[in-house]
């Protein structure tokens, strides 16, 4: 048997991590070498005496030394224990060291919110979403970045964004991703195209081989269609936004397919006109994506549960 076996301690070997006092403990020995008193060391760290015994008894057991004497007029450091306080010391001040690092690095995080989006969502639901987190987050700065749902899995996995919202009917290769909410696409004209007066509900054929005005190639928008229809004919127009889609059907250019959440305030005032599709499903998941194995911390995180909230 080693002397430190028989002293009550561990052997050299193992991780250091065995044989090294943890930093409550350490702080504990500090504290008793200031104020002489294990019961005052105690109540300054806020635990009860025969916490802080029996913190100092598993330190004297894992080092193999004893450490404080004890008495009625006191507590003591050991010899021994007037050395380890030493090593206590500076091992305590590079731990404060590091938790002042960690916090500016915390506080850098924190100062800055970089999003990248999809276009529906960028423009219909992520401003209430960002006012809500200004109200709980004042002094970060948000940037957003509008684009396909291709362009947000290039910018999360570049590092030019700290989460992002896609609209697609997969997660893109790289991402994890949650579900926040669902939309519905739907087949709007304006209210002088032929569609509009029809009786009857257009058939998905149908809807497949007309020229539409389209978003580009890469949105969300456009891979639920296509995937839908089995395939799309030639876009009448193709166009690179949400709104831009919108306005070009009002203008009568032609028939478009969009998202219920940007065509409500149109639909109402009769600007554009919605018909009816037989034989399609145009359900769709909205998703926040981040790179895989790096969940949203700080601003992200807490965006992230607002659009759930």
């Amino acid at each position: 048997m080693s002397r430190t076996e028989e002293q009550g301690g561990v052997p050299a070997t193992g991780s250091l991590a065995h044989r090294v006092p943890d930093l409550g403990g350490l702080e504990l020995l500090l504290a008793v070498a200031r104020l002489g008193s294990l019961g005052g060391a105690a109540r300054e760290l806020g635990i009860t005496q025969p916490a802080a015994s029996s913190r100092i008894r598993s330190m004297e057991r894992q080092l193999g030394v004893a450490l404080v004497d004890r008495s009625p007029r006191g507590s003591r450091l050991t010899d021994a224990g007037a050395l380890v306080t030493d090593w206590a010391r500076r091992i305590v001040e590079a731990a404060e060291a590091f938790d002042v690092g960690a916090q500016a690095l915390r506080d850098r995080r924190d100062s800055r919110l970089r999003v990248a989006a999809s276009m529906t969502i960028a423009e219909y639901l992520l401003p209430g979403w960002l006012l809500a987190l200004r109200a709980q987050r004042p002094d970060t700065a948000v940037s957003l970045h509008a684009g396909n749902s291709t362009v947000v899995a290039e910018r999360l996995l570049s590092d030019e964004a700290d989460v992002g919202f896609v609209e697609g009917l997969t997660v893109p290769t790289g991402l994890d991703s949650v579900v926040i909410a669902h939309d519905r696409l739907i087949v709007v004209t304006a209210p002088a195209h032929p569609w509009a007066r029809r009786r009857r509900s257009l058939a998905a054929e149908e809807l497949a081989s007309t020229p539409l005005i389209l978003r580009e190639k890469g949105s969300g928008t456009r891979q639920v269609l296509d995937a839908a229809l089995g395939g799309l004919a030639r876009p009448l127009i193709e166009l690179s936004s949400t709104t831009a889609v919108k306005a070009a059907a009002v203008s009568g250019a032609g028939p478009a397919v969009l998202s219920e959440l940007a065509v409500g305030e149109e639909l109402a005032m009769r600007r554009l006109v919605r018909v009816p599709v037989d034989g399609v499903a145009l359900a769709r998941d909205l998703r926040a994506v981040w790179p895989t194995g790096h969940r949203p911390t700080g601003p992200a995180r807490d965006l992230l549960s607002l659009t759930r909230g």
